[in-house]
């Protein structure tokens, strides 16, 4: 292992977690975490996506660390975490570790949430059992980014089919390597493509070759059926949160495309409790992060301080700037008093 994937390791640590949620085949888990920033600072702690793994958070820990305490860990299953094949890998179990992780690894009792991708959903689930009072922590801010948080106006990818279904999903996962599979998000999830000779893509391969992470794919994408189940729960229960809630968006996506964040944003988002923001990075694709991580951080931070423009439009002149696109009201006027300019 050597770049990126070897530094991100070198950052971090493990610790062993033992999860309520029974598991098929092993009680306890090993599970890679790091920490970057002023121990005393805010906490933020960014969670990501499938099939990647906290490295997706490379090029923003820095910038983002200024002001906060960030935090970031691996889901069983990805990255540097265990990945034991033939289990169950859920998002309520991961939304135990984040709680297990914060409060108890952490210590924290307050603190913000960034998640892109499968992490949305681990983030929204987190999220309502913050707002129920079932996990005490005061959940300050939430930002979700590009995930199909509402599968019926995604674009599922014939990989993605072909790896949920067990019938086709052997076939198909012993003929795929972690360079391919790196090579294949690069291609097609990153503006402009990217290669294997690109830091980030390099990066994935080498986090996919630990434990043998190809083989779990399978096991590890079923967290699709589970939000099937979950997310009109989930996102009825973010329209009534007060907790500050942001979505920014890559526009290139054609896998989690915008129309998925508009659909989010009109339906539960725009006139919810709280100060919510609705901005897209219009050079960026799936992994906005590492598409336009400026441009991310500028979002976030602007989110998290409050600091956001009092109306819709681009940050700055220059191309690729971010969009704020909708703030949230109280509620929507009608079309007599937008014409009558109340």
């Amino acid at each position: 292992m050597e770049g990126r994937a070897r530094k991100w390791l070198e950052a971090g640590s493990f610790f062993d977690w033992t999860p309520l949620e029974p598991m098929r085949r092993t009680s306890r888990l090993r599970i890679f975490h790091a920490e970057f920033g002023d121990p005393e600072a805010p906490t933020l702690l960014l969670l990501h996506g499938y099939p990647t793994s906290s490295v997706d958070w490379y090029d923003v820990v820095d910038a983002l660390s200024r002001e906060h305490r960030v935090c970031v860990l691996d889901f069983p299953g990805f990255g540097f975490s265990d990945k034991p094949k033939d289990e169950s890998y859920t998002l309520q179990r991961d939304c135990e570790l984040v709680d297990y992780y914060l409060r108890e690894m952490l210590g924290a009792r307050q603190g913000a949430v960034v998640a892109h991708d499968r992490g949305d959903s681990v983030a929204l689930a987190f999220a309502r059992r913050c707002t129920s009072a079932e996990t005490p922590f005061d959940l300050t801010n939430l930002v979700l980014g590009n995930g199909n948080m509402f599968l019926p106006l995604s674009n599922l990818t014939s990989f993605q089919r072909l790896v949920l279904d067990r019938d086709s999903a052997t076939a198909v996962l012993e003929a795929v390597t972690p360079e391919l599979l790196a090579s294949g998000l690069g291609q097609t999830t990153f503006t402009p493509p990217r290669s294997l000779e690109d830091p980030d893509i390099a990066a994935l391969a080498h986090t996919f070759a630990v434990n043998d992470g190809v083989a779990v794919l399978h096991d590890t994408i079923q967290y699709l059926v589970e939000r099937s189940e979950r997310e009109q729960e989930w996102l009825a229960s973010l329209a009534e949160s007060p907790v500050p809630t942001t979505l920014v968006w890559g526009l290139q996506d054609v896998v989690s495309p915008p129309r998925v964040a508009a659909y989010i944003w009109n339906a539960y988002l725009s006139t919810k409790p709280g100060d919510n923001e609705f901005w897209l990075l219009p050079h960026a694709n799936h992994y906005l992060q590492n598409d336009q991580p400026r441009e991310f951080v500028e979002v976030v931070s602007a989110a998290l301080a409050q600091r956001s423009p009092a109306t819709p439009g681009p940050l700055s002149p220059e191309p690729g700037a971010p969009v704020l696109v909708d703030r949230s009201r109280p509620r929507l006027r009608s079309a007599k008093e937008v014409l009558a300019g109340a």
